[in-house]
């Protein structure tokens, strides 16, 4: 087991399942303290037991990333009950897919409340820890979308181009106290999300990709545990694509 992160608290929002999920438990797997986030306190409960199981130390609580009181009142808990905090890891996300021309104002304040809102409300939370330990990583989970852009998807599209340049921002703000602030960008991963697509556009999506399949959410999870590990101290305002060649 590779413990480069021991001795490390990470937090991680949306672990419920998925990409989320995956991160947490490979953060766990190399050594960190996880605190799990997510809407469900059922299943960010269930990832927490699964990274107890693996002798780390790990907390859940429900909480959704768009609601700013609530951001405020968990991480001043997740200070409190964890001591400190080493690692972000802004992944909470969803989708409101439409055309633009039927796209309810609801379908596009949801979506960028969530993806974009909740990550800045988020770093904002733990910012002033950060800077106070001069040391830190914070790792945005963006989309190939936020780089290419969608059909029916101009919401998330724009929750996810945003998140990058609030990276490449923050990471220049956070530089001189020595954080890193990166990105990735996940292209079609197999998760819940992706096993609504049909036959037809899973085909169609697949002749857009040269590896020829689609990724897994430890594809993703291992690409946060390089960002958070110490081989990643001279990397930060980056946007690190793991899509099997999509965006190339």
């Amino acid at each position: 087991m590779n413990a480069s992160l021991a001795n490390q608290v990470a937090v991680v929002t949306g672990a419920g399942r998925g990409i989320g999920r995956a991160i947490a438990m490979r953060l766990a797997l190399a050594g960190a303290d996880v605190v799990c986030l997510a809407r469900s306190l059922d299943q960010v409960e269930a990832v927490a037991g699964e990274a107890r199981a693996l002798g780390r130390k790990a907390w859940a609580y429900a909480l959704d990333v768009s609601d700013g009181a609530g951001v405020s009142s968990v991480c001043e808990r997740v200070l409190a009950d964890a001591g400190r905090v080493d690692i972000l890891v802004n992944n909470a996300g969803v989708t409101r897919d439409g055309l633009l021309m039927r796209m309810s104002d609801a379908d596009w304040d949801t979506v960028l409340q969530t993806n974009l809102r909740g990550a800045f409300l988020m770093t904002r939370a733990f910012s002033r820890a950060f800077l106070k330990q001069r040391s830190g990583r914070i790792i945005n989970v963006t989309s190939v979308i936020g780089l290419i852009g969608n059909a029916g998807q101009a919401n998330y599209a724009a929750s996810k181009a945003g998140l990058i340049g609030f990276t490449q921002s923050v990471a220049r703000e956070f530089a001189s106290r020595g954080i890193t602030v990166n990105a990735i960008a996940p292209g079609f991963i197999g998760t819940d999300m992706t096993k609504e697509l049909g036959d037809e556009l899973k085909a169609e999506v697949l002749k857009r990709i040269p590896l020829n399949r689609f990724g897994e959410p430890e594809d993703i999870a291992e690409a946060a545990c390089y960002l958070a590990s110490p081989g990643a101290r001279y990397v930060t305002g980056q946007v690190l694509a793991v899509d099997g060649g999509m965006t190339m």
